[in-house]
């Protein structure tokens, strides 16, 4: 087979936020958990709602519907919270759903529009149409601004 055949692709976990669908990358995911009792942080910015005791871990969450600008719903049976590794650091993001994880061919990601649903392109690597599916595909680095969640690691060396 030659180079040229081999189709790159990217893995990602598909989960979803309102009415739209979100993707990160699976090597950024450690795990996916059942939503469970979040301890509130003091003097936290807005969108980070606590932490949790993650198997002797205390990990950091945040409320990417928050975070987004989209209006906060009450937890149903079917909210998760995705695990995910920025640089040495583990987060938990708050999602309405994880669906899935889909194949996504290098070559139809495109890049991100301004404004997707709300949420500035900053946020977004880009977007992919598969189907009659758009999946939004996240940025984490600038999700997770590292000045933001400092102040976590604070709490986190003090737990």
């Amino acid at each position: 087979m030659s180079e040229a055949t081999i189709v790159n692709e990217v893995k990602v976990i598909v989960f979803q936020l309102k009415d739209e669908e979100y993707g990160v990358e699976v090597d950024q995911v450690r795990s996916i958990e059942r939503m469970q009792h979040i301890t509130r942080v003091p003097r936290t910015t807005d969108f980070v709602k606590g932490v949790i005791n993650l198997r002797g871990v205390v990990t950091p969450i945040i409320e990417l519907r928050k975070r987004f600008g989209i209006e906060s719903v009450r937890a149903t049976d079917s909210t998760r919270i995705i695990i995910v590794a920025v640089g040495s650091m583990e987060v938990g993001l708050i999602v309405d759903a994880a669906n899935d994880v889909v194949d996504i061919p290098s070559g139809i990601i495109e890049p991100p529009p301004q404004i997707v649903g709300g949420i500035e392109a900053d946020y977004l690597r880009g977007v992919a149409k598969m189907d009659k599916r758009l999946l939004i595909l996240l940025n984490l680095d600038k999700v997770l601004n590292p000045d933001e969640l400092n102040e976590l690691k604070g709490f986190e060396a003090n737990a």
